[in-house]
């Protein structure tokens, strides 16, 4: 069997996923990312002698390949289930206990190890600082374009969030009709901007869990997480919140220059939310906006199997949380390694 060349389009978990599921197939793995860094939103900072994740939190255990391959199958050096509990919370407040999660599967490097564990155990190439903006089409193969030609490949797979994976879909010149559905359908998925902001203080916080999440999607916090939960993350004695603010409040300031007042702002609501004045007055802040955060929908409710099969079959995939309909980096890894399987066949 001869090698297929593959592109991949983004570096971000589900990128990863494809990457490993082809470590054996006899496949020549190219992926592109156009930042600096890998994984997407699976992302972890370092300031301060603090180690955070401002971006997806952890892995759950609601997919069995993907939990086998954390635990058993990829270096499980500084795995951790952190084991304190994810409380929730309504519009007025009100925190009532609880665990929505059982098993919450991290890294004491971050999230961010998954991915790269995932690509040192693959055979891909990574390309950084390349941003694909252009697609072309001619007698079944597929060139990439950024600045430059990126290449010509047998197979594509896009893993970039949904407006942008139908943006580079839209310069693809292929008068076809499973494509145009495809295509049609890709641009109907809207995603929620989600707006972090990281508070450190100089104290621990004497609470039984892990995480609030906000049930009744009302409150101006979607979620409040304490990064002390995860070994190796924060210097004994102190504390560290990751608070993610609402879609809805987060659109609003998508745009806004003023940090500094933001984060503010969402101190404030932090104090009031946990009851603690002390929470006013973080020692430092950091400010993390991913205007592709969550999707609303996935693909799959919106198109039949068949015009994407077909689509497939000409050696175009898509790889993705958004593809399975729900925003979650153990569906975004599931659904990468999947999409890689199907390439190896």
């Amino acid at each position: 069997m001869s090698t297929r060349r593959v592109a991949v389009v983004g570096a971000g978990v589900a990128g990863a996923g494809v990457a490993y599921a082809l470590r054996n197939a006899p496949a020549s793995v190219t992926v592109f990312e156009r930042t600096d860094r890998i994984g997407g939103r699976a992302a972890t900072h370092t300031a301060h002698g603090y180690t955070y994740d401002p971006g997806a939190n952890y892995l759950k255990n609601d997919d069995p390949a993907v939990v086998d391959l954390i635990t058993e199958t990829l270096d499980t050096e500084g795995v951790i289930d952190i084991t304190e509990p994810v409380w929730t919370f309504t519009e007025d407040g009100t925190i009532t206990s609880g665990d929505r999660d059982a098993h919450k599967w991290n890294y004491e490097g971050g999230i961010a190890e998954l991915s790269r564990r995932l690509f040192e155990a693959s055979n891909a190439t990574i390309v950084q600082n390349t941003a694909v903006t252009e697609i072309d089409r001619d007698d079944g193969e597929w060139t990439l374009v950024g600045t430059q030609s990126l290449g010509t490949f047998d197979v594509v797979v896009l893993t970039p969030p949904a407006p942008q994976t139908a943006s580079l879909l839209a310069t693809v010149d292929w008068n076809d009709d499973g494509y145009r559905a495809l295509r049609s359908a890709v641009a109907t998925v809207e995603y929620r901007p989600i707006h972090t902001v990281v508070l450190g203080y100089p104290f621990e916080l004497d609470v039984p869990y892990y995480a609030l999440v906000n049930t009744d999607r009302n409150h101006e916090i979607g979620w409040l997480s304490r990064e002390e939960c995860k070994p190796g993350h924060v210097p004994a004695g102190e504390c560290l919140l990751v608070v993610q603010m609402a879609p809805d409040w987060s659109a609003q300031r998508i745009d806004d220059p003023d940090a500094s007042a933001i984060d503010n702002e969402v101190a404030d609501r932090t104090a009031q939310l946990l009851d603690d004045e002390r929470l006013r007055a973080p020692n430092w802040t950091d400010t993390v906006t991913w205007s592709h955060a969550l999707p609303d929908s996935g693909v799959a409710p919106d198109i039949e199997p068949e015009p994407r099969q077909h689509v497939e079959r000409e050696g175009l995939f898509l790889a993705g949380d958004w593809v399975t309909g729900a925003g979650r980096i153990h569906r975004a890894l599931g659904n990468g390694m999947a999409i890689g399987q199907r390439i190896s066949r």
